[in-house]
């Protein structure tokens, strides 16, 4: 066992390495969360927005977290995190890497309460390498709440990208584009929000052809996984050979997909959908938050309107955007996400916006 560790590990150094030497493309590393909020279209009031940061909750990392491998990882940005509403806590799961949009990434918590105001988590990292499919990466939580309809007890589920090299033989059995680099949806089930385990992949290769984004599942203001018609929803779209899917689950742990274009993007906005960001429940509406390739070749972002009963007909799209990977969540009477992208580059923070509630 020790040996296979050590290997594991040395892999684990060998990649935080290149991590560190990454280059990283400016059209992704450059994104601003103000390029898309400040496009909120007041003529389409089912829109979620228009948002202005609040600079009273803004979260300062001011040290690294323990490194549980031992290989002398540090990070340097935070961002893409996914926030919960618990007991009046604000729980701040965010992805933590070597630097802007690089891989080498780690997951940590931070919680924020009234009394005491943010605390970095000492059990961090919650997520870490220690599967073969994640000795790249592990990023971008999304964290939801559901009842275990066998116990009746209340449990939270964190969907997270695992990164891996394929081999040679995997990309050409999937027609693989791109590389070898490839990206798994994995999970991870708690009780507490502070302890996790991990369940392993969700999706299976014949689905996700090695590359998948999303794990969006329809999420109300408090952070619970909303059912539709019967049954929870998981939006995946980056990825699975350019196809779009939808997983179908009764119990957010055991999911089928099943191949439905349920976001066409009109040839008026734009080329191709890159990821969808969250899917979020107000009422009788549904609300998909995304971001795609514009037809001047540029990352725009976007909701998409539809009915709760039917969720794959879109409605009406708007211009403006959150791109809140983990979804919006509902606190002190106003929607509510967090984002990273705006931290001076080299400093761990994030930032938080809100809105009013439609």
């Amino acid at each position: 066992m020790g040996i296979i560790v050590n290997r594991f590990n040395s892999v684990l150094k060998a990649n935080y390495e290149k991590a560190v030497n990454q280059e990283i493309r400016e059209e992704i590393s450059g994104l601003s969360q103000l390029q898309f909020i400040s496009l909120y279209e007041a003529s389409k009031p089912w829109a979620i927005g228009p948002f202005s940061r609040r600079e009273d909750l803004t979260f300062h990392k001011n040290s690294q977290m323990p490194d549980p491998t031992g290989i002398g990882w540090t990070s340097s940005s935070i961002f893409n995190p996914s926030v919960l509403i618990d007991d009046e806590k604000i729980y701040l799961f965010y992805r933590a890497t070597v630097k802007k949009e690089s891989l080498g990434s780690r997951i940590g918590l931070a919680i924020y309460s009234p009394e005491s105001g943010w605390v970095d988590q000492r059990t961090n990292p919650v997520i870490y390498p220690t599967d073969v499919d994640e000795v790249l990466s592990v990023e971008d939580p999304k964290v939801y709440r559901y009842i275990n309809e066998t116990t009746g007890q209340t449990e939270y589920v964190m969907y997270y990208n695992g990164a891996w090299e394929a081999s040679e033989e995997l990309v050409e059995k999937f027609q693989k584009p791109y590389g070898n680099l490839a990206v798994d949806i994995k999970s991870a089930i708690s009780t507490d929000l502070i302890n996790w385990t991990k369940q392993g992949v969700v999706v299976p290769h014949e689905i996700t052809r090695l590359w998948v984004k999303g794990a969006v599942i329809p999420r109300s203001g408090d952070g619970s996984a909303v059912k539709i018609n019967g049954e929870y929803l998981m939006f995946l779209s980056e990825g699975c050979g350019d196809k779009q899917y939808v997983g179908h689950s009764q119990d957010m742990k055991n999911w089928t997909f099943v191949q439905t274009e349920y976001l066409p993007l009109p040839a008026t906005m734009g080329k191709n959908i890159y990821e969808v960001a969250s899917a979020t429940v107000n009422g009788d509406q549904l609300v998909l938050d995304f971001l795609y390739n514009d037809n001047n070749d540029h990352h725009s972002g976007a909701q998409a309107l539809y009915n709760i009963k039917d969720p794959f007909n879109v409605l009406d799209f708007t211009t403006n955007s959150c791109l809140s990977w983990g979804g919006m969540s509902q606190y002190q009477g106003e929607w509510f996400f967090a984002q990273g992208w705006d931290a001076p580059r080299g400093i761990e923070e994030m930032h938080f916006y809100s809105a009013p509630i439609q």
